[in-house]
């Protein structure tokens, strides 16, 4: 892993999803531009960790840098990059991309959708960057995984979306004008 990466996901999930914001991610030569993340730990209650290690989130108990991908409703894959190495069952869940590399092949595998829209949500990210369960527990600095910083940007915070739990909790960050959000930050969000 490149040593600036190394160091990063190796602090708290908001920090670690803060600085997240403008990285690139590519699966197979195939992404963007990160721009939409969440925070999470074991001490939150929204958090998959939250009860403890299980066969599900055994990666976000696991060593840092690691992907833990995971199925939402029976339907969506979702991303998430294990972070916070004094804090075991801590993880980064990326919401959303800017589309820039491989274009073609993601409007493939989610059908003819404008572009705005193809990686804007955790769910429709997986499908257009091909991510499957089967890249659950692999390293993010190895193939099929390309992700790499970019110099830190000034982010929106707000509260987390679609939980029960922890929904007063401020740890969602963004590029907060981009029309490639899952959903909007309201103005007053900067940080």
């Amino acid at each position: 892993m490149a040593p600036d990466l190394a160091r990063v996901v190796k602090r708290s999930a908001p920090k670690v999803a803060a600085r997240l914001i403008g990285a690139s991610l590519r699966i197979n030569g195939v992404g963007g531009i990160i721009i939409e993340t969440e925070a999470y730990d074991a001490s939150d209650p929204a958090s998959h960790s939250f009860r403890g290690p299980t066969p599900r989130n055994a990666p976000m108990f696991g060593p840092v840098g690691r992907a833990y991908v995971y199925r939402i409703y029976g339907l969506h894959w979702c991303l998430n990059i294990v972070c916070d190495a004094l804090s075991p069952g801590s993880a980064v869940l990326i919401r959303a991309l800017e589309p820039v590399w491989g274009l073609d092949l993601m409007m493939a595998r989610r059908g003819a959708v404008r572009t705005r829209e193809l990686c804007a949500g955790p769910g429709r990210l997986c499908q257009a960057l091909g991510i499957t369960g089967a890249l659950n527990g692999q390293k993010l600095d190895t193939a099929p995984f390309a992700l790499q910083l970019a110099s830190p940007e000034v982010v929106s915070v707000g509260p987390r979306i679609g939980l029960r739990h922890g929904t007063d909790t401020l740890w969602r960050f963004g590029r907060g004008g981009s029309s490639g959000l899952s959903r909007p930050f309201s103005p007053a969000s900067v940080r």
